[in-house]
This record gives structure tokens, sequence and C-alpha cells, in this order.
């Protein structure tokens, strides 16, 4: 009896250690601080559940014992060792001892804003912050009569493009634990799409057989984390994005971490694990590999602490604490932006000096690391948004954190102004190097209008953008398209595959066309390839 007695701490050791593992799933991976502080924790429970077997043999040993005695009074050594390992690792890794590889995280080139960002497209603008995204997410939910019972709208929201669209995605949730239990079988059956551009909310249904059965809202083997962890017990996992692929199949992009400089400095993104939603297929990429569908490896709190590095080390530690000489920083926030079927964050950079202007901005891809710097000197974007609101403080709007734009190839804020139920009421631009020029519309056209109007007056060209051509034919189709409460008819001509577009309210006699008539258009042939009717004839 004594001798199984014996073997039952250190037995219920290893089951308590089988279960905290399974719990908190940390990466076994020397360069994890979670997994240090892991390690440490499971030998504070195994001090704890054999407490009174080593104080026996430590303070009431027999000299039988005295040798078991010895080896344990000498354990110490393995905690202090590790503290030494821990503590020197921290410090070689560590911005004050390795100043320029801290620099060189990010590789930033310098480029052109007007061949780099071409000239705003009303379908390609996000008009919406994450915060209004949702708001119109819960609404429509709350249509769902069918759903909202057993599922909520979760908070896995990312900016994505998709067809060519910022949108944003997020799944739905199980609404509690009863509702996974009698809804586990056929899984998570829809996501939300929210189209960034016109405030349009869509409840995807996914195929039959087709529910989303791995996401963090699982448990057991099927809970996201668990299951990639153990396909991947090493792998560092930075973040879990959703997303769809262009036929509309659900994914998770597990960003995987690594450690660059030292034990535990560098922070930087190696690669991705694809977990497929619906059947928990999976497969690891490197960052060149990843899939051009997919939008977010780089998450932007990574990106903005690379560039601090970037602009703050370059001549070091010391000087970046003291000195200061031409230390950089990003600004207070930031915003997506749609480049090339890619999705960029954008940030303000100024001094650290804390001076109120901007010595320029920096885009960084999401999916490469890709970073290019353009110096424009101008407004900060929190005086922007300032602005924007003081256009507006009688109706005690609120702005959003601005995207950058290019209107006439102008470096531009645009805002969207938000009333107290978070609902997107006026939009506006603010002119970065000359910020006095402060455009409000009830519509992205009409701001922009307004905005061209008031650069002209103030001695800058802003024309559109494009060559001037004329069409002449038959009209072969013809659809009317209400977008912000505007009438936008389109066109198609025989012979002729391009879309022109008119806005109705610019051209009225558009609408006594009909199929069949012929018409003259005078139109711009921009860089992307949208035919914006000037004249029709």
């Amino acid at each position: 009896m004594t001798m199984k007695k014996k073997f039952i701490p250190p037995l219920l050791t290893l089951v308590v250690w089988a279960a905290m593992y399974y719990y908190y799933l940390p990466p076994l991976n020397i360069h994890s601080q979670e997994s240090w502080l892991f390690f440490v924790v499971m030998v504070a429970v195994a001090l704890v559940i054999n407490f009174w077997a080593i104080a026996k043999t430590l303070l009431f040993h027999r000299p039988a014992n005295w040798e078991s005695s010895k080896k344990l009074r000498r354990l110490w050594i393995l905690p202090v060792a590790l503290c030494l390992v821990y503590g020197i690792g921290l410090l070689l890794s560590s911005p004050i001892l390795r100043a320029s590889s801290y620099h060189q995280l990010l590789a930033v080139q310098t480029g052109d804003f007007a061949s780099d960002i071409h000239e705003v497209n009303y379908s390609q603008i996000p008009i919406l912050d994450s915060d209004s995204a949702a708001r119109l997410a819960e609404r429509e939910m709350g249509s769902m009569v069918d759903m909202v019972s057993q599922f909520e709208v979760s908070d896995y929201y990312n900016q994505i493009n998709l067809n060519g669209k910022p949108v944003r995605v997020t799944p739905l949730e199980y609404g509690d634990l009863i509702k996974w239990l009698t809804n586990r079988d056929t899984g998570i059956p829809a996501y939300m799409n929210i189209d960034m551009t016109t405030q349009d909310v869509e409840l995807v249904k996914l195929p039959e057989g087709s529910g989303i059965r791995y996401s963090p809202f699982e448990h057991f083997g099927r809970n996201l984390y668990r299951h990639v962890r153990f396909h991947y017990p090493t792998a560092m996992i930075r973040s879990s994005n959703f997303e769809v692929d262009d036929n509309g199949t659900p994914y998770w992009i597990c960003a995987v971490e690594t450690k660059t400089i030292g034990l535990f400095g560098g922070t930087d993104i190696q690669g991705a694990i694809m977990v497929n939603a619906s059947t928990g297929e999976h497969q690891y990429y490197d960052v060149a590999d990843v899939p051009q569908w997919v939008d977010k490896v780089f998450d932007a709190a990574l990106l903005i602490e690379q560039y601090d590095y970037y602009g703050t080390l370059a001549n070091g530690w010391l000087n970046s604490i003291f000195g200061q000489k031409g230390c950089l920083q990003t600004t207070e926030g930031y915003n997506y932006i749609a480049l090339d079927d890619d999705v960029w964050v954008y940030t303000g950079v100024t001094s650290i000096g804390g001076d109120e202007s901007n010595v320029g901005f920096v885009l960084m891809n999401s999916r490469t690391k890709e970073a290019n710097y353009y110096q424009i000197s101008g407004a900060k974007e929190i005086s922007a948004m300032a602005s924007a609101e003081g256009e507006v403080q009688h109706l005690g709007y609120q702005a959003t954190f601005p995207i950058l734009v290019n209107i006439a190839d102008e470096p531009t804020y645009f805002l969207s102004l938000k009333d107290a139920a978070g609902l997107v009421k006026k939009y506006a631009m603010v002119n970065i190097e000359k910020y006095h020029i402060v455009a409000i519309g009830d519509s992205v056209a009409e701001c922009e209008q307004v905005y061209r109007d008031l650069m002209e007056n103030n001695g800058i060209d802003a024309s559109p953008a494009g060559e001037n051509l004329t069409a002449e034919g038959v009209i072969s189709l013809m659809r009317e398209i209400v977008s912000d409460g505007d009438t936008y008819v389109y066109l198609l001509l025989e012979g002729r595959e391009e879309w022109f577009e008119v806005e109705a309210r610019d051209h009225l006699e558009i609408l006594k066309k009909q199929v069949g008539s012929s018409v003259e258009l005078h139109y711009m042939d921009t860089s992307d390839g949208v035919l914006t009717v000037t004249d029709v004839a």
C-alpha cells in the first residue's frame, strides 16, 4: 500500500500537466516567452503536488536516504540556470544592444505618390470603419429570424479585397454552449459580408454540408487553435484571420511568428497556415508562397512596430532616447487601402519632437510586408479629423480615421462622418499639404466635386485625369443604379464591351434614351478602366 501511495503524486502531476497543455496549448518552441512561462507554472504545480514527499526527504530523511536528499538539494541549480538563460536571452534580444538589427527588420523604399496610387475610384473607397461595419452586421443579423436565436455575429472582422472590392468579412458564432451542442453537427452555416463602399450587408449562406466546423468558437478537437497546435506543435501562432477566397470558400489564415534577433527579439512572420474552415484541411506556406488571394498575413500592429524601429533606431538606441536626431515615428492611428488587389496598411509619419504635422506617410503590404515611404509634409490625421468635424459641428458628427486617396495627383485625406448611431451621413476630403481646403458632401461624388472646385479656386489644376474620347453607336443595354442617393446610368454600345457610366443629374438627356437609341458619348478613359461620360449628345 505504501508503494502505491508513493506513485500517486508523480502520476497526478503528469495528468495535471497533460490537462494544462491541452487547455493552454503553448508552442513547444524555445523562442516563445509564453512557453517559458508555461514551464515555470508546470514546475510550480509539480512542487505543490509533490510538496509533502519533497519535504519529508529534505527535512526528515534517514541516513539510507542521504543520497536522495543530496540530489534533491541540487535541484535548485536547474531553476537558477533557467533564470540566467532567460535573463541573458532577453538582454541579447533587446534594442539596447541590437539597434541596427531592429532597424533592418523592415525594408522601406521611397515611392512616387502619383504613379503608385492611382486616382480615386469610387468602387474602391471604403467609407466604413470597423465599428460602423460591426453595427451594420448586427442590424442585419437581427432581421434573420431563423438564425438570430442560434447564432451571433463574431468579432473576427477582417478587411479583404473580394473580386476587386474592399469588404469586411466575419463568421457567425454559436450563441452559447447549448446552441453549440445542438448545431455542431452542421457547423456554422453562414458568414457576414459587408461592402465597405456601398454599406450593403449580405449574409452569405454556405452550401448544405459545408458549414464552418473549424473555428475559435468550437470546442475539443475542432477548436481552431487546438486543431492547428496538434498538427504544428512548434509553430508560434500570432494571429488568425478569417478570409474567403474568390469562390466564397471560408478559410482561417494563421500567421506563424518567428524571432529573428537573439532568443526573444525581432518579431517577424515566417509564413502562414491556411485552414479550410469547413473541412479542416490545412497547409503551411512560407511568406513568399502565400496565394495571391490571401490579403492579411502581417497584422497592422506588427508592421507599425517594425516601422517605428526603422524610424527611431537608424542612429542607435541612445540617439532614440536622448538626442533623437533624425528619429521618425508613426502617428496615432492607421487604416487600410486597397491597391492592386492587395490590402495595404496606411499610417502617417511624424518626427519624435511632437509637432502637429506629418513629414510623410507609409504604406505597408499586409501580405508581403513591402513598405513604401512618401515624403509629403502636411496635416496630421488627427488635425484633418478635427477640421472635418468643425465643418459640421452643428450636427455633432464624428470623423473616422482617414484613408489616403489621390485626386488630381494631390494627396488627400478621405473621411466619413458618422452620427451618434454610428451611421455614415456625410463625407469629407482634406488636402494634406494645404489642409485649409476642406470639402463636405452628402455623397462621395458630391464631396469630390466640391473638393475639385475648392482646389481650382486655390490655383490647383484639379481636372480629372484621363484622355478625352468620343464614342458613337446604338445602345444595346441600359441599366440604372442608385448609389448614395444619386442615379447612375450604365450603357453598353453595339460592338463594344466597355460599360459607360453617366451620372443622371448632370446629364438629364440620357433619361430620354432607351435601348436602340443612337447616342454620342464624350468620356474619360482613366487608368482604372472606368469610362466616365462627361457629355451626352
